[in-house]
């Protein structure tokens, strides 16, 4: 029996999902480069959990945005310990997003607004310069707007 036009070849079911795979893990890896998280993880990159006294906000209900005003909404954990901030990104999402630890020495914070937003900007990496912006509501929840100059 030969193959018609509208035959679906078996080894399609297998091909197909595959290479959705790796155009999401593509798409998520340029992403990556684009916002400036590939290059915080070549030094950044986590090691270890946060510890000591530990404040977290996100995933949900929260925005960060990255160089280029790249939007990642409910994606981004961002923690805030003694010691450094803590960056990770859901599962779903992280190819090309290595959870990260910037130490607070490496961070300067300040403010902006953007059309009628206020937001809290860490310039995170003395060398790299990424910007993060965060909303208000979300620095408060950390604790960073204590940290913030004057």
């Amino acid at each position: 029996m030969q193959a018609g036009p509208n035959d679906f070849p078996p080894y399609n079911w297998v091909f197909i999902p595959a290479l959705a795979i790796a155009f999401w893990c593509f798409i998520c890896f340029v992403i990556g480069i684009v916002s400036g998280w590939f290059s915080l993880s070549r030094r950044f990159r986590a090691q270890d959990e946060p510890c000591g006294e530990t404040k977290s906000a996100g995933p949900f209900f929260y925005t960060v945005h990255l160089r280029f005003w790249l939007h990642y909404s409910s994606l981004i954990r961002v923690t805030a310990a003694g010691d450094a901030l803590y960056l990770s990104v859901l599962f779903p999402f992280s190819f090309g997003h290595s959870p990260l630890f910037i130490p607070w020495k490496e961070i300067q914070i300040g403010r902006t607004k953007f059309l009628w937003r206020s937001y809290v900007v860490l310039t995170l990496g003395e060398q790299e310069r990424i910007p993060m912006r965060i909303s208000e509501r979300m620095a408060g929840k950390l604790g960073i707007l204590e940290r913030l100059p004057g």
